[in-house]
This record gives C-alpha cells, structure tokens and sequence, in this order.
C-alpha cells in the first residue's frame, strides 16, 4: 500500500520546527528541521523527479509515516535537530564522523580546587573547560599551569574544620615548592582562589589582562623592596609571556566569537571551528561529515554549527561564515566579514580546514586507492562540465619529421590509470606532407570506425593534444561517424595549457595546480612521449632501408624484408650468405656481403 503523503501533509503547520521521516518496519530514517515545516515537508513531494539526486529518491520511496515537532523559533528547530540525530543516527541524516572522546582542563568543585583532566564530564558542579582536539594541547597548558602556580595535587579534604583540627601535614610537594601547603593552613583560600581565577582567565583567552595585574605586583613588590617575591611573580610573567607569543593573537578588540569554513566534495565535508575569546584563539577543532543525500555546503555548516556550539560550550553572540546563513536569531549575529581582522580571521580557518581535508584524503587514498580514482574523476566530471564520469579517456597527439614519416598516436586512460594495452599507432595513409589537421581528422576517424565496427564501448572523453585546428579536425570525424553528441572532445593547446570545446570561441583555463588539469597533461605527454617512440623508430627503419637500397640489385621491397628478417643492418652486415640466402637470391646476397666489405677498413 503506497504512502498517502497528501492526508499526511494536511496535518502539518505552517509554523518553524523538526520533521522526522519513518519507514514501514516504523524505523526512524530522516531527522530534519524547517522555518515553515509545511513548505518543508511538501517540498519532497512535490519537486519534478528529474531535479531529485537518487538518493533523495530513495529516501522518498521509502518514507511510511510523518511526525514533527513544533517549536518556537527556527533556532529551537536547529537545535533540536543537532540533538535528536545525534540520539537517533537516522540512516539517511549526515554522519559526523568523529567517535573521539576528547580531553577536557576541569577544576573541580571543592575546597582549593585541584586542576586535572578528564575524557568524562559529570555533572558534580565542577568546572570543564575545553575539549581540546589533542592531548598533547592539553598537557602542554597543564604544564605551563603547574610550572607558574603553585596548586595541590593531593585529595585530601581541605575543609575549615579539618584544617583548624590539624588532620593533616605537608607532603613532599610542598618541601620542593609546588604547593604552599593549604592542609596545614599555611595558603588562605582568598591566595589559592586567585590564582584560579587566574587561571580561569588564561584558558578563556584573558591573558593579556592577568599579564597587567603580574606587573603591577612586580612593580609593587619591587618598591617594598620584597625582591625575592618580584622576582618570583616576573618567573610568572615570563612563562606567561611566552605562552602567549606561541598563541594565535587576533585583534584584541574581537573578544568572542565562533569562526566556521567548510570544504566538501561529493561525498565527505569537513568543517574548522575556531573559537576566540579575548583576541586570542583558544580552540581550534576540524571534523569530518559524511554526507548521505547530496546536501548543501549551506546545511551541512549549519549541522556542524550546532554541533561545535554545543560540544564547545559557546555563547558567543557573532559567528562568522565564509557564506550567508538562512537563520534568524536575534541572539546569535551571522557575518561574513569583506575585509579587516576577521576576514583574516575567516581565512586562518580556510586554511585549516583545507590542510585537514588534504590530510584525510591523503591518508585515505593510501589505504584505498579506488577512492583517490572515483574522486578524481568526479573532479574532472565538474571541472570539465561532463555529462558522466570520464571512466575511460583517450588522447591523441601527431608526429612527424621535416614532412616525413608522418604517424599518429592514441593512448587510453580508465579509471585514471593507463591502460597500455589499449595504446595504438597509426601509419598516416591519406595525407601528403606536413598537414597535421588532415592527419588529425584521419586518425581520429579510423579509431572510431573501427571500434563501431567491432562492437567496442567509446570514451567518455576524448582529448586532442593541439589548438582549435586539430579540435575542428577531430570533430569532422565525429561527425561524420554520428557519434558526436555520444562523448565530449576537447583540445588542450600547449603555450598556456588552455582547453577549448567545440564551437567555443575562448578558450578556460584551469587552475594550474588543478588535479584535472595535472591528468589532461599526463594524457598528453604520455600520447607524446608513445607517438614519438614510434615515430622515431619509423623514421630510423626509413634510413636504414635507404642505406640497403644503394646495394646493387636490393629494392625497397628487397631492403624491408631483409630488416623485417634481421632487424638491424648490423646484423645484416654480420649474416653469412647461407642466412641471406633466406631473404634474396644468390646474386643480392653476393652483392650485399661485396657492399659491406668494400665498407670495411
């Protein structure tokens, strides 16, 4: 029984909040979110098929049963999505990839609190702060804290009546100076909460404020001449000051907000987040989403939006986008900054988030390299506006010699591999002279008669290593075949590497680190370095045969079948008469061993 989306849709309001898709076997299957979830909903039934991805058909086909939930604000709606697939993991929802448990700085709820880390957060009223992506970030911060604050490491109850009891006694950390023995009472707890709470202010990016306040009691034991305590508090300062020259410090007037890029291709997006508070940035995290119906750039920065500001604990009131963003909030501001430092704040994102992706890819490709393959070819489907993936490519490229020994060479990709066995030559049989159009046309023709002829699949793509003359001439022969409008051709001109199309008066230009544009050149040099090889082996058997032919009595026929037989003429030069005896008669054979001794010294 077919799905009635129409009673189903009478149901659903005009109004924002979370849609959820579920199949026959009452499986839960889609989780998504809408401004007005009427529009939303209709909008998958009532698109035309044509403009549907199949993926999205699929999900469609399957879909049994429609709920949502209303909620006040499209915000709410972007939240509550994040939420319930994150719950859920519908099968057709994105999937962030990234089953890491990251570390977090806490400073726990207690009485002179300690500061640890921790891969779990219990709700005990302590303080988390974090996560970081590595923990090789969060020891190095533990570390700077432990080399500039003298805390306790012990667990020991410090409450008011413990200590006035006199329950406890200093330990070894004290007697080397790294705690200045709160359990005998000998640190206040207004000393040991300061220094917390400057230490809050340094993981909140606030250190430039607790640098200032370090001078000031430099300076102020300095005066009462206590320079032992100056020189104490200006160890401090320069620990301090070193950490903050390694961090990333923007301008100090950008005191909190989130910073978000992505880059994706068909398949995998990956998203940077970089939070900076107090002009500094204090995180900086990048994760992977796998996508499942061809969705937006659009919808999968706001996933990952929700996503980071949730996991990052964020409350900054401006995110800054590389693009604009359909929600409204009157909380939360969107900028996608033209110029200044958040521009550069925007680009230092970019620039993280496209090494990671160059990364992951890389690892990838490594472990499986039909993904490199499938990738790169999608690439050149984009790029090269294709109508299917160039699975099989072939190139052709002319070689000739003042005019002579004309020959034409075609070489084959699939997959984007060579595939060498599929490489052919082709002896030019109706041009005369150096007339590489007519060459062109001819070789062009022969290869796609013979493979109509012999029932064989044609290119995706072909390639004609040359300008709009050799590109005109490859088109006549498609033409002429029918079999024009069944594959795309171009030419690639060698000067500044640009392509043409058929028909098109200018030609484009790919980026020069472009991997399509590294691929269309691999094809070209390779049908070069393949047709140069035979022509020049063309060309020497033409000499040698000219050399046989000034013997007495050897023609061009004569001077073939003896190369043919010998392969070289030095061989020739070397071979008994009863081995020449094989190829001509007595009387070219006694002329040929009289040629060669004349020869010798």
């Amino acid at each position: 029984m077919m799905f009635d989306y129409k009673s189903a849709l009478k149901n659903i309001p005009h109004k924002p909040g979370v849609y959820q898709y579920y199949d026959k076997h009452e499986e839960l299957i889609y989780i998504g979110k809408a401004k007005d979830l009427k529009n939303r909903v209709s909008s998958y039934f009532n698109k035309d098929g044509h403009k549907v991805n199949a993926k999205t058909r699929v999900l469609i086909s399957k879909i049994n049963e429609i709920t949502f939930t209303i909620v006040d604000t499209e915000i709410d709606a972007w939240l509550l999505e994040n939420s319930l697939i994150k719950k859920h993991q519908p099968r057709y929802n994105v999937m962030l990839k990234d089953d890491k448990t990251y570390p977090w700085i806490v400073i726990k709820n207690e009485k002179f609190p300690r500061i640890q880390w921790t891969r779990r957060l219990i709700k005990d009223g302590s303080k988390y702060l974090g996560p970081y992506p590595s923990v090789s970030m969060m020891h190095s911060i533990l570390g700077l804290i432990k080399d500039t604050y003298q805390l306790r490491t012990c667990n020991l109850p410090l409450t008011k009546p413990n200590i006035e009891a006199g329950k406890f006694r200093v330990c070894l950390e004290y007697q080397i100076g790294n705690c200045k023995g709160p359990c005998e009472g000998l640190q206040k707890e207004d000393d040991y909460n300061l220094s917390i709470e400057e230490i809050k202010d340094i993981l909140n990016g606030k250190i430039s404020a607790v640098l200032k306040i370090l001078k000031d009691q430099i300076q102020g034991e300095a005066i009462q001449l206590n320079f032992e305590a100056a020189h104490r508090l200006q160890k401090k300062y320069e620990l301090l000051e070193r950490y903050q020259s390694k961090s990333t410090i923007v301008n100090s007037s950008i005191t909190e907000v989130d910073v978000f890029s992505i880059a994706s291709d068909d398949k995998i997006a990956f998203v940077n987040y970089l939070k900076v508070m107090h002009g500094t940035i204090i995180q900086t995290q990048t994760i992977e989403i796998k996508k499942k119906l061809d969705e937006s750039d659009e919808e999968l920065l706001t996933i990952a939006i929700s996503e980071f500001r949730t996991r990052f604990q964020s409350e900054s009131k401006e995110i800054i986008v590389p693009f604009e963003i359909e929600l409204d909030d009157e909380f939360v501001k969107f900028t996608v900054p033209k110029q200044g430092e958040k521009k550069k704040l925007l680009e230092l994102s970019q620039k993280n988030v496209l090494f990671f992706r160059k990364d992951k890819l890389e690892q990838y490709e490594k472990l499986n390299p039909e993904f490199r393959s499938e990738r790169l070819l999608t690439q050149m489907q984009k790029d090269l506006r294709l109508k299917e993936l160039p699975r099989h490519i072939e190139c052709f490229d002319n070689s000739n010699f003042q005019g002579k020994y004309p020959v034409s060479a075609i070489v084959v990709f699939r997959d984007g591999k060579p595939s060498k066995k599929d490489y052919r030559h082709f002896n030019v049989k109706t041009v005369e002279g150096p007339n590489d159009f007519a060459t062109m046309e001819e070789a062009v023709y022969r290869r796609y008669k013979r493979l109509l002829e012999e029932g064989q699949e044609l290119p995706q793509l072909i390639v004609i290593d040359g300008g709009k003359g050799q590109l005109s001439s490859s088109v006549k022969s498609l033409k002429k075949l029918g079999i024009f409008d069944q594959l795309t051709v171009i030419g690639i001109a060698k000067r500044l590497e640009e392509l043409y199309y058929p028909g098109d008066q200018y030609p484009i230009y790919l980026d020069k680190k472009s991997e399509t544009l590294k691929i269309i050149q691999q094809l070209r040099d390779e049908a070069h370095r393949f047709g140069i090889t035979f022509h020049r082996k063309k060309r020497d058997q033409g000499t040698l045969q000219t050399e046989l032919e000034l013997i007495e009595g050897i023609g061009k026929t004569s001077a073939q079948n003896l190369l043919r037989q010998f392969k070289s003429v030095k061989r020739i030069k070397e071979a008994a008469e009863q081995d020449l005896l094989q190829v001509v008669n007595t009387k070219q054979a006694k002329a040929i061993i009289n040629f060669f001794q004349i020869e010798k010294p």
